[in-house]
């Protein structure tokens, strides 16, 4: 049975419900990791992408290419627009360029560059990390609430420390040794700066892509016990039913229960009921029949 595939008289699948739903979001989250492919005898490094929707399309899909060539992403987003969270990879750029999408930079990914350079610049690197220490504090206070506050909070206390850390930053780097790990921290957070200031001006946005880095974990963890995939079609198999399994576990559902009652309906669903199988829906109406239950035992 092909996940990817129409469910009955034609009509899309889970899998493709699923990418579909994602792309109608207004924030996306992405990231991308190595999966090893067998090849002629050896193994070749094909790449998993994670996107992750917003609040209001709460799933998370992959899809595997079989280079980290600009157009998976490309391709897989299409025209697409809104806010785009992630990594500083060159791919982007072409979106970036259209104007429709908006860069969201990552302070997490920031703040290890500052940590591995505590060895040989620690004064510099310490100060740095104390800087976002504190644009978490803010965080966690701004997170807990809701959006207008939130926003208020990031202009009235982040904006603050952001502009700090701006011009200690312009400062330092005419100081540091050009090829130092510091120098190379510094210009990375400087080159990076409009998209890294970006999450303050919007309540949606994140201060970080820990989110699909997170995402990205179950496939870690599974080259420690696959190894690797057998060739290019597997390693998509195993896209689609990460993304059965983790949008399943977004919304805390038993990953078994549900795959079970996917795979004994798809094959003669209708595609106008295929909806009543994305993860929510699904777990919103097998809620309703357990609340209907007792109900009907004690009518009856």
């Amino acid at each position: 049975m092909r996940l990817d595939r129409g469910g009955g008289a034609g009509g899309p699948a889970p899998y493709e419900l699923l990418c579909n739903r994602v792309r109608q979001s207004a924030v996306l989250h992405t990231d991308d990791t190595t999966v090893p492919i067998q090849h002629e005898g050896h193994c070749r490094q094909g790449r998993l992408w994670t996107y992750v929707g917003d609040e209001h399309h709460p799933y998370i899909v992959y899809d595997f290419t079989p280079t980290r060539s600009a157009q998976g992403p490309l391709g897989w987003l299409g025209k697409w627009r809104g806010f785009l969270q992630a990594d500083a990879y060159a791919g982007y750029d072409k979106l970036y360029a259209r104007g429709d999408v908006k860069e969201v930079a990552c302070w997490a990914h920031t703040r290890r560059k500052y940590f591995d350079a505590q060895e040989s610049d620690p004064a510099r690197s310490v100060w740095m990390l104390e800087m976002i220490r504190r644009l978490y504090v803010v965080e966690k206070e701004a997170t807990e609430r809701d959006a207008p506050t939130r926003q208020i909070l990031r202009q009235s206390q982040s904006r603050p420390i952001l502009e700090q850390i701006r011009l200690w930053l312009t400062e330092q780097q005419a100081q540091v040794l050009p090829r130092s790990p510091i120098a190379q921290a510094i210009g990375y957070t400087l080159n990076q700066w409009q998209a890294l200031v970006v999450y303050t001006t919007d309540p949606r946005l994140s201060i970080d892509n820990n989110v699909a880095e997170r995402a990205l974990r179950r496939v870690a963890i599974g080259r420690k016990n696959w190894l690797f995939s057998g060739h290019d079609e597997s390693a998509q198999n195993h896209a689609i039913l990460w993304s059965l399994i983790a949008s399943a576990q977004r919304h805390e559902i038993d990953v078994q229960f549900y795959l079970r009652s996917v795979l004994a309906h798809l094959p003669d669903l209708p595609p106008e009921e295929l909806q009543n199988y994305l993860p929510d829906v699904w777990k919103r109406d097998l809620m309703a029949e357990q609340r209907a239950a007792p109900n009907a035992h004690h009518a009856s």
